[in-house]
């Protein structure tokens, strides 16, 4: 291929005048014929047993069109795997947090709806409750779940390695605590939901997402509908950070109210609702023991991880093991034990946050430095002695391809004046340096990889689609990019149809940067093979070999005589006249251990 025109080059973003100008739409914007609006009945206990709920007086409110309990359910929990499964998404005979769902109005105006959420009655047994990890996880606390002893939802025990052996051997042992609250994410925009019901008894489903092929299957089971039906269209995103990454409640009641109604359904939180009533962040409280060589290099390292989970398990198992593997993607650990525990309270429910355990990996990098203090050492050097290189094996088995650490910690340093600044600064100013690694690519079943397709127009212009949804960080003009770049078009000359559940194939989502490992892996390759299928067309046009022509400009010419050439529209053209249209097709899966669990065995690539 030829030298890359687009990639590795700063170029706008193909969202950004939508954007600055207003003109890109966000899920409370958009407004069907005949919708209806939405309101939910939120407990005032952080737990109590629900012994009735009488609705009859919110039905019979003129404006009223629906009115749904966790009567009209299921009865279908939610959680991210089979054994975490224990949210019903509109709950019907308990409550443990402040703020969960108990009934939802869906009504010709806000005004009405509110009006009717007033009418429902609901009798309420309150029960003791719990508040925080270490009191939940005592003997007598207050039993959240049945299933769950001592309020412990998830635990991941991970031991590599002789860890005393390890300690023993040290010149330095250190035990330190580090503690971080938990928060909410405060996205730009507030969590919002659009569902509409058609004549067939299809959802049509607006809503910010991270994955709306994951979305989609998640609500078809929770409906018990078939997927074809269940169809979660593109929309802008108003950012993520992680609190994108679930199935939260309002999309299930909006749909339950849009099915009940025959209506279209828009449910908008408050500012306090998308606080309290979608996903927060973990607290955590993180027990380190580290043990290292007189130069630094660790020999020892033991981590106990309390996080505090909410009410219910939600991505729980993950957010429980990622703390600790992106450790290890950072950091050699020859002999290690983690042990992490996510448990029950009677909080919010915690969910994803853009890289899990800010104070495992805070409090493991402080304490990097509290070592290198005590032994003298440049807390840099410190780092880059234990850094991950590449053909390494992290402590749990996956092998190392490829790694730049010491380059960034290195690169970082001489560019932020380090040597210069490093406890020279005036009172009330410092500087630190801080590491991390992040999975790109694991096993997420089926939807674990992506794939892409790409037509072309009479006019050479290309459509691009794609199942990667954009939160925000670019993804969609990343993908633009790329294809423009391989087909030596502009990246005006490729429009991009992507993040709906129906037309697009499937795809992981915005996790972890994987867009850019996985998602756009496979734009290349379909965008490799729609090349292919060009120069090979073009090839009898110029009589060339395919060898000895490329694209570029919106043009197949001659490598060695490039004033020989055509334009592309010609070779896209003649195409179909051969019984032969250009379909460029690309998929890319990621070469992870497909035994691989984050709870049962978190080890292997």
């Amino acid at each position: 291929m030829a030298e890359h025109t687009l990639v590795g080059h700063r170029v706008p973003r193909i969202d950004s005048l939508d954007k600055a100008t207003g003109q890109a739409r966000y899920t409370a914007d958009l407004t069907l014929p005949r919708m209806l609006y939405a309101k939910v009945l939120r407990s005032p206990h952080a737990h109590a047993r629900i012994l009735n709920i009488d609705a009859s007086k919110a039905e019979r409110l003129r404006g009223v069109k629906a009115v749904v309990t966790g009567r009209d359910t299921a009865g279908v929990r939610w959680g991210v795997f089979r054994y975490t499964r224990d949210q019903q998404l509109l709950t019907g005979d308990k409550v443990r947090y402040i703020g969960e769902d108990v009934a939802a109005v869906a009504a010709e105006d806000e005004e009405i709806a509110v009006e009717a959420l007033e009418l429902i009655e609901v009798d309420y047994e309150v029960l003791p409750a719990v508040f925080g990890p270490l009191e939940a996880m005592q003997e007598g606390a207050p039993q959240i779940h049945d299933h769950a002893e001592n309020n412990i939802n998830i635990h991941v025990p991970i031991e590599v390695g002789g860890v005393e052996k390890g300690f023993k051997k040290s010149y330095l042992v250190r035990e330190d605590r580090f503690v971080d609250s938990e928060y909410t994410y405060c996205q730009t925009e507030p969590y919002a939901v659009l569902v509409n019901c058609d004549l067939s008894g299809n959802l049509e489903i607006w809503t910010p997402n991270a994955s709306p092929h994951t979305k989609a299957k998640a609500l078809s089971n929770l409906l018990e509908m078939p997927l074809t039906k269940v169809k979660v269209r593109r929309i802008c995103t108003g950012g993520a950070f992680g609190g994108r990454s679930d199935i939260f409640p309002g999309e299930f009641i909006a749909a339950l109210m849009a099915l009940k109604a025959a209506r279209p359904v828009k449910l908008v939180y408050t500012r306090e609702e998308s606080f309290t009533s979608v996903r927060q962040a973990h607290s955590m409280i993180v027990d380190l023991k580290t043990g290292v060589r007189r130069d630094g290099t660790f020999l020892a390292n033991e981590i106990k991880v309390i996080m505090d989970g909410g009410a219910y398990s939600s991505t729980g198992p993950i957010a429980t093991s990622v703390p600790f593997l992106v450790w290890e993607e950072t950091y050699r650990l020859p002999n290690v034990r983690f042990n992490g525990y996510r448990v029950y309270t009677n909080k919010p429910v915690r969910g994803m946050y853009r890289c899990h355990g800010r104070a495992f990996l805070g409090g493991l990098g402080m304490q990097l430095d509290m070592i290198a203090e005590e032994l003298g050492i440049d807390p840099v050097e410190m780092r880059l002695r234990n850094a991950l290189r590449t053909g390494d094996t992290q402590a749990t088995g996956s092998k190392i391809i490829s790694c730049g650490l010491s380059e960034a910690l290195q690169q970082a340093a001489e560019k932020s004046g380090w040597k210069e600044k490093r406890g020279k600064l005036p009172f009330g100013k410092g500087i630190g340096m801080g590491a991390n690694g992040m999975m790109v690519g694991f096993p997420m079943g089926i939807r674990g990889g992506s794939s892409a397709m790409i037509k072309f127009n009479e006019d050479g212009g290309a459509t691009l689609i794609s199942g990667v949804v954009d939160t925000g960080n670019g993804n969609d003009s990343m993908m633009v990019q790329i294809a423009a770049d391989v087909l030596g078009l502009k990246m005006e000359d490729v429009s991009l149809v992507s993040a709906d559940s129906e037309i697009t194939p499937l795809d992981q989502g915005a996790y972890s940067q994987a867009a850019a490992f996985v998602s756009a892996n496979a734009v290349m390759a379909a965008a490799i093979d729609a090349r292919e299928q060009i120069l090979n067309i073009a090839s009898d046009m110029l009589d060339a070999t395919v060898e000895e022509l490329g694209l570029r400009d919106g043009y197949v010419y001659m490598k060695k005589r490039p004033e020989r050439n055509i334009w592309m529209g010609k070779a896209i053209r003649k195409a179909p006249m051969d019984d032969t249209p250009i379909m460029g097709r690309g998929s890319y899966v990621p070469k992870v251990d497909r035994t691989q669990e984050w709870v049962g065995n978190p080890k292997g690539q």
